[in-house]
């Protein structure tokens, strides 16, 4: 059943806006309007190397095995999400992955028999695990993946080239949520109608859409607060 989103006059959100900590990169940036800037992402062979100081709240990027930072000594830090590029036949490896907070896996083709992305969307949600969407899919393919996202109990991260694949995903998003027409939603996004949203469904919406990773997060922050969005 699909999640009715009313449209209405905007007003101040706080911090239940459509673009709270929306966009993360690896970037050390300040605040951006709109509160858009979320946690960076810090490879976690990165803390390893910076034992000893403070990394602060951070997403960390798995690119070491997490018993290797249970065992280590590496920089303090607070984890909102850990990040991890898997290949489809480890797929099972990542899922049993236990870590002190909630992983977000980006599954990678390494094969002719790899499941497609709304079935590996589905695997992962079940298990619990956060679906990561990469960027350049399919609209199709990515209409297929929010079709899984928009009925699970878990919501997904993405990552963008640019500021018009993060209003794609926005506008997907909505779509998907309100039943609407996603492919039309993903292909014509429409930044008027995404800013007309009141706060309630500001939230369902970052209830699905957990995060969105860019190059340079201050200038997506920028340009889509130029686009009319806070």
């Amino acid at each position: 059943m699909a999640i009715p989103l009313s449209l209405g006059v905007p007003r101040s959100r706080g911090p239940q806006s459509l673009l709270a900590e929306l966009l993360s990169g690896s970037q050390d940036t300040g605040p951006a309007a709109g509160g858009a800037l979320g946690p960076r992402v810090v490879p976690a062979s990165a803390l390893l190397d910076a034992a000893g100081t403070d990394a602060g709240r951070i997403i960390v990027g798995l690119d070491v095995d997490p018993a290797v930072l249970r065992t280590s000594e590496q920089a303090s830090y607070e984890a909102v999400r850990f990040h991890l590029d898997c290949p489809a036949s480890q797929l099972g490896d990542a899922v049993a992955l236990r870590l002190p907070s909630p992983l977000a896996v980006f599954v990678t083709a390494d094969g002719s028999d790899d499941p497609g992305l709304a079935e590996t969307a589905q695997q992962l949600a079940d298990a619990g695990r956060i679906p990561g969407l990469a960027s350049g899919r399919g609209i199709g393919e990515v209409a297929d993946f929010l079709a899984v996202l928009a009925h699970a109990d878990v919501g997904y991260v993405a990552r963008a080239r640019d500021t018009a694949e993060v209003l794609a995903l926005l506008s997907g998003t909505v779509a998907s949520l309100r039943g609407d027409d996603v492919r039309a939603a993903l292909a014509a996004p429409d930044s008027t109608r995404l800013a007309s949203l009141i706060p309630e469904a500001a939230e369902a919406v970052r209830e699905v859409l957990l995060g969105v990773e860019v190059h340079d997060p201050a200038l997506v922050a920028r340009e889509l607060a130029d686009a009319g969005l806070r």
